[in-house]
């Protein structure tokens, strides 16, 4: 069963603003992940992240896009009745530009 995924407004955004070609393969990426967003360690697909540049970004996890340079940061959303992906960011890995947004949108 795949997970719900929800998408922060501005991430909606970063997704509608990617060319047509790379939209598709993030979107792929997201749907085969949201089968299992969880952690690597847990089985999942999902690679946490901890402190970055400062940032601490313990509890999300990240989809690497590494022949294209993006990163999608999501986070978890879950209880007994709710199992929820929420994309935080979907941006290019530049100068830990994507880290420092999801700090920010935590």
């Amino acid at each position: 069963m795949a997970w719900a995924i929800k998408y922060h407004p501005l991430a909606k955004e970063e997704l509608a603003k990617l060319d047509g070609s790379i939209r598709k393969i993030v979107l792929k990426g997201i749907i085969k992940v949201s089968a299992n967003p969880k952690p690597q360690s847990e089985g999942g697909f999902g690679k946490p992240l901890g402190n970055k540049n400062g940032n601490n970004l313990t509890g999300l996890l990240k989809i690497k896009y590494r022949d294209i340079g993006i990163r999608v940061v999501y986070k978890l959303l879950e209880d007994e009745k709710t199992h929820e992906m929420y994309i935080l960011v979907i941006s290019v890995r530049a100068d830990n530009e994507v880290y420092d947004l999801a700090g920010r949108r935590k």
